[in-house]
């Protein structure tokens, strides 16, 4: 990889041997296996464990989830925040793995829509729970730094399952919960 970067540099018309990026094709390269570790890591494992038994049946909300991920499009980061809730249908998750599962999801290469949809898929799998709902809301790179130029607009992605796609009152009490 860090040939690829010193290569890429060259096309930008830099000098790789100068003091200030000598050590940028290295950086870049540790950088982007961070931001892409998600690819490397198992939800399954992530969730071992995890997953209980018990007679519950009411919302659980795990809100204002911090992410950040890459566009697959322009490899530029892409950032915000991720509210997830489910009905427990007879086993509940430890509240501590969402976030982890959103990170998962999160550090791969990306579309927010994608990576909304990821989360939920995943939790209704592992949980079979009445309804499971996502919303993701984030600001895009790649709108603010070229194309539109636009710094301030922000994208809003959402998965519902179950009861939050089927009972408008489910949804509704969700989106209540998770507004500012």
């Amino acid at each position: 990889m860090q040939d690829l970067i010193r290569k890429l540099l060259l096309e930008m018309g830099e000098d790789p041997e100068r003091e200030g990026l000598r050590r940028t094709p290295e950086r870049v390269a540790e950088a982007l296996r961070f931001l892409t570790q998600g690819y490397e890591q198992d939800v399954e494992k992530t969730l071992n464990e995890a997953v209980f038994r018990e007679d519950y049946n009411e919302m659980v909300i795990v809100r204002d989830i911090d992410f950040f991920s890459m566009c697959e499009h322009h490899l530029l980061p892409f950032y915000g925040r991720c509210h997830v809730a489910y009905v427990p249908d007879g086993k509940l998750i430890g509240l501590s793995k969402v976030p982890r599962i959103v990170e998962i999801f999160a550090r791969r290469l990306q579309m927010q829509e994608r990576l909304t949809q990821q989360i939920a898929d995943c939790l209704e799998r592992a949980l079979e729970p009445s309804g499971v709902a996502v919303v993701t809301k984030a600001y895009h790179l790649c709108m603010s730094m070229r194309g539109v130029e636009k710094q301030n607009a922000h994208a809003v992605a959402s998965a519902m399952h179950g009861s939050f796609l089927q009972d408008y009152r489910t949804r509704e009490e969700f989106m209540g919960l998770i507004q500012p």
